[in-house]
């Protein structure tokens, strides 16, 4: 039984959908980016050559319509601060988070909205929140007022079902670590609710 998901998007630009290290996409859909390669499907991820990749990386990343986008720390908390909104309104449980220039990880309880649903919602209160506060990474493509904003995330996102209290507390220490593997400082935000366990019902308490 599903109690639990990791969840994790990145900004535009971090992982392409043809990624040689495999992709949550099933296709190419820029043509400037399909000459290096098709898309990598993949739920496990593929070990490359760090150098080779490297490489590949740069040289796609040139292919893209817009610079990829890499969330100052001021952009997080406008993200972090949307994301809290969210949640209270929505009375989704968190377990836990990290925003991180490049992606944002998220460990979340069993809710009524199916997960995609939600992630698409998290997204959206981001990048109002971050419009609001004059912090859109996409704002220098606005020429006008009408003019649309290119969106600041990568289409889809990644997901794990969590199925037992081993598997969500894993990706909680795995969450909560992933800042400090960047060599910034953990984070801490107070939508965030610890894990309590699995009641005895095999139902998760949140949901």
């Amino acid at each position: 039984m599903i109690h639990g998901y990791h969840v994790v998007w990145g900004t535009y630009g971090f992982w392409l959908p043809n990624d040689p290290r495999g992709s949550w996409s099933d296709f190419v859909y820029a043509w400037e980016l399909a000459r290096f390669g098709a898309a990598t499907k993949s739920v496990e991820r593929q070990e490359v050559d760090a150098a080779k990749y490297a490489t590949w990386r740069t040289a796609a990343r040139t292919s893209l319509a817009y610079q990829p986008v890499t969330l100052s720390g001021e952009q997080a908390q406008s993200v972090g601060s949307a994301l809290g909104a969210f949640v209270r309104k929505s009375r989704l449980c968190v377990w836990a988070c990290s925003i991180l220039p490049e992606h944002i990880h998220l460990v979340l309880a069993r809710h009524r909205y199916r997960i995609e649903q939600a992630v698409k919602l998290l997204k959206g209160a981001a990048t109002t929140r971050l419009f609001a506060d004059g912090r859109h990474p996409m704002s220098h493509c606005q020429k006008t007022d009408q003019d649309r904003l290119p969106s600041a995330w990568a289409e889809g996102h990644w997901k794990v079902y969590l199925d037992s209290e081993e598997a969500i507390e894993n990706a909680i220490r795995y969450v909560g670590d992933n800042p400090v593997k960047e060599e910034k400082p953990a984070q801490r935000w107070s939508f965030v609710t610890p894990f309590q366990g699995i009641d005895t019902a095999g139902v998760n308490s949140y949901y």
